[in-house]
């Protein structure tokens, strides 16, 4: 005895017939005929008799019968066409494992007119916990992952700070944020200043001043020392906070040559140690005059050149180097080695340090008979993040001809704001320790040998990798990769 159930047909004018039956003692037939639009119906089969076998059969205009014999275990299946690929699809009800069987049996225009494809699903009923979800067959088709699996980004959603927060952290942005923005603030008090008539006999003989007659960037700045005291100071190195590490004693008759890696996106922790006395710098080594070293044209704007003076800031020529080094015992520059080059890759969790090639240097420190002193200061490349700009990237292109062109680079950054967390040009608050290593000591030489400065130079590498090595798990805990000494 066989029952039979037709599924939703179309007119006859297309037909095409998909029928399931079983053994003669239990059966079940399921016709499909196609539809205008192309595709089959879908239709339920079951067995009345659970050891019964299964046999579909399909039937089309123009095409051969074609029939596949089914197991016992897949006598509960589900028929479904669509019109993706030209598959036939058998799933076993017990197999994880599905089986495509081309619809070979159909010639070129058989296909067109029976339909564009068959695929067969089986609807699982186990009783098992673990139930696999049936793929969509286009995507299986495709091979794209299931919608499930595709991971839409949502917006940048802005993390606000509380109204309640203790002063002082308000006072610590604060003197953080007033740095950040201490250039663009100078220029517009200038320009202002320069608005205003009656004070031209003045701004005149200034701009004239600083730009032809003052070299004392040249020297060293004019170093005050209520400008490196300033109480602010102490808020800007807590807002991270900012601290220091003493390796070793520096006798105060010496003179010093300090390389400060990394250099991080602006060099936040270089000015906190060297150029203010915020983490205690005197105090660790009483009778050291450090001098942060930067670019040239930092002194040629208005107001600013004159506060960075005062910090004891000067030129990074070689020039300046030199005059600074010849002031005597107790001398000390600070160089930011890396420069715009390792700026580029200051990236959170990594340490690539633009060293391989700096050779001046250590050319100055032999020719000036100074001790080199190597610093690395964890946690400088952890305040802002970077837009990703690997070399060879279009990004990365267009910062290198920029660098060319104004002898400055400008990374694609960002950090916090004032009133919130992750949205700014404000840095992150994340530790930087400033590990001030053992000095290196230089027998001077005016002229010194490419040799000389090479053996001096792997010294000063080696004694680099020693401080990473030394204190990498304990400052560096989220480092993403070891240290690396490039270019």
């Amino acid at each position: 005895m066989t029952t039979a159930t037709t599924a939703s047909s179309s007119p006859p004018s297309s037909s095409a017939s998909f029928s399931a039956s079983t053994s003669p003692a239990a059966s079940t037939l399921v016709d499909l005929d196609s539809t205008d639009s192309g595709g089959l119906g879908l239709g339920n089969v079951s067995s009345a008799g659970a050891a019964a076998g299964l046999r579909l059969r399909l039937n089309a205009p123009g095409v051969d019968d074609y029939s596949e014999d089914l197991s016992p275990a897949q006598s509960d299946v589900s028929t479904a066409v669509s019109p993706a690929p030209s598959l036939l699809r058998l799933d076993a009800l017990h197999s994880p494992d599905a089986q495509y069987k081309p619809l070979g049996f159909l010639s070129g225009s058989s296909r067109n007119s029976a339909a564009d494809s068959l695929t067969t699903k089986t609807k699982t009923k186990s009783k098992s916990k673990d139930k696999k979800r049936l793929k969509s067959p286009i995507l299986d088709a495709l091979k794209l992952p299931p919608l499930s699996e595709i991971s839409i980004p949502r917006p940048v959603q802005i993390k606000f700070a509380p109204l309640h927060i203790p002063p002082h952290r308000r006072w610590q942005t604060a003197a953080v944020a007033i740095w950040a923005l201490l250039m663009p603030i100078c220029v517009i008090i200038f320009f202002f200043l320069v608005s205003l008539p009656f004070l031209w006999p003045i701004i005149i003989p200034y701009v004239i001043w600083i730009n032809w007659v003052d070299k004392a960037y040249l020297h060293g700045g004019r170093p005050r020392k209520w400008a490196r005291n300033f109480v602010g100071w102490k808020y800007f190195a807590q807002y991270y906070p900012c601290s220091i590490v003493k390796e070793a004693e520096l006798p105060p008759d010496k003179r010093y040559v300090f390389g400060y890696h990394p250099h991080g996106i602006i060099g936040m922790g270089a000015l906190a140690t060297f150029a203010t006395e915020a983490t205690g710098f005197g105090e660790y080594y009483p009778g050291i005059k450090p001098h942060l070293l930067t670019l040239d044209s930092n002194f040629k704007i208005p107001i600013y050149r004159d506060l960075l003076m005062a910090l004891g800031m000067g030129s990074v020529a070689r020039r300046s180097c030199t005059n600074i080094l010849a002031q005597g015992p107790g001398s000390a520059i600070t160089i930011v080695v890396g420069g715009a080059a390792e700026s580029l890759a200051a990236h959170p969790g990594t340490h690539d340090l633009t060293l391989k090639k700096r050779f001046g240097f250590i050319k100055v420190a032999i020719r000036e008979g100074a001790d080199l002193v190597p610093v690395f200061s964890f946690g400088e490349n952890d305040i802002y993040d970077q837009l990703a700009n690997e070399k060879g990237s279009t990004v990365y292109k267009l910062q290198k001809r920029f660098q060319k062109v104004f002898g400055f680079t400008l990374p694609l950054f960002h950090g916090r704001g004032i009133f919130n967390y992750n949205y700014g040009l404000l840095p992150f608050r994340h530790p930087i320790v400033a590990v001030i290593g053992r000095p290196i000591a230089t027998e001077q030489c005016r002229e010194p040998t490419q040799e000389m400065v090479q053996e001096v130079h792997q010294q000063y590498i080696t004694e680099l990798v020693r401080i990473w090595d030394k204190y990498k798990d304990l400052y560096a805990q989220n480092r993403t990769r070891e240290l690396r000494v490039v270019e």
